[in-house]
């Protein structure tokens, strides 16, 4: 009945805490506020279903900002059991843990200026050529030098590459440093988009060359942990910041497993051009990949607002959670 309807509540400044945000957007009702705070219940109920395997994803823009440090904080507290992302988030975390400089700027300068100057745009932040590439070139020479020194010619997943490389990097906030201190799978399935690829071969030219052993990267054999994660798992949870492949591929898992339970979605994408990054929860419904009786919230706004409120909401009201460790990795 239309009558049993919240009512809208008048707010005021009276603001002094996370909880107190939250709770003033479920009051004001309108709006992005009221998707927010919808996501703030969904959340806590999603990681405190003890049957729920949560997983996460997100997009590489956002491991550009501070997000980074939140993210990997997230991870530590024990909030993600799973993590779905890109090579662009792997080479932003691995060059600002190796001391890549990520400088705030504006969306308006003159990227040709940029260009001659040395520098790369990720929206307002800049970073320097140097600061981005070549770390990442390092960092993946060495830990592959390193493995194919001890072992010879080998066949990796990249979830197990990404847990080497984490191990060796000295930044708490770096997301793949704590993937690897808490034993959460990070999945990469578009490993090749990026420098983290690109790093890979040109390390196997150079060790083809030399006539040296080379490096096999079996991204199949990450699909079958996944598959085995999903399968032995009694729900699915999924955190959704953002579009592009990271988002579909955890859907697309989840639909052997007739969808989500749970799904939060964050975006600012649009659903009216068709693309996936812009579809609502809704639309996942009729793939299979959303439960119809699913726990859905679907918040359009930047992340770099949303995601700091919401995460930090759950910290404040769990502390922490003991997360599933998958059997089968």
């Amino acid at each position: 009945m239309l009558s049993e309807l919240p009512e809208v509540r008048d707010i005021s400044c009276d603001i002094s805490s996370i909880e107190s945000l939250v709770e003033s957007y479920r009051k004001c009702g309108g709006y992005v506020a009221k998707s927010i705070a919808d996501a703030a219940d969904i959340l806590v109920e999603m990681l405190t279903d003890p049957e729920v395997t949560v997983f996460m994803s997100f997009t590489a823009n956002l491991v550009a900002t501070g997000l980074r440090g939140l993210i990997s904080d997230f991870i530590r507290r024990g909030f993600v059991d799973v993590i779905i992302t890109t090579a662009g988030a792997v080479d932003h975390d691995i060059a600002r843990a190796r001391g890549g400089r990520y400088l705030v700027h504006t969306f308006d300068v003159d990227d040709r200026e940029l260009r001659e100057q040395g520098y790369h745009r990720i929206g307002n932040i800049i970073v320097r050529t140097d600061h981005y590439g070549v770390p990442v070139e390092k960092t993946v020479f060495e830990a592959l030098t390193e493995l194919v020194t001890k072992r010879g010619k080998i066949r990796l997943k990249v979830r197990e590459l990404l847990w080497h490389i984490g191990s060796k990097l000295a930044d708490s906030c770096s997301i793949l440093r704590a993937a690897y201190d808490a034993e959460t799978p990070i999945y990469v399935p578009g490993f090749v988009d990026g420098a983290l690829g690109t790093a890979i071969l040109m390390f196997n030219e150079a060790q083809r060359a030399r006539g040296e052993a080379t490096v096999t990267i079996d991204v199949l054999e990450d699909e079958r942990e996944l598959m085995n994660i999903v399968y032995e798992s009694r729900k699915l949870g999924g955190i959704i910041v953002g579009g592009g492949i990271s988002k579909h591929h955890l859907i697309w898992w989840a639909q052997f497993k007739d969808g989500l339970d749970y799904a939060i979605y964050i975006t600012t994408a649009v659903e009216w051009d068709g693309s996936l990054s812009g579809a609502r929860p809704r639309e996942a419904v009729s793939w299979r990949k959303i439960k119809p009786n699913a726990r859905t919230a679907f918040v359009f706004s930047d992340a770099t607002v949303v995601l700091p409120i919401l995460l930090s909401y759950v910290a404040g009201k769990l502390k922490s959670r003991v997360r599933r460790l998958p059997r089968c990795i």
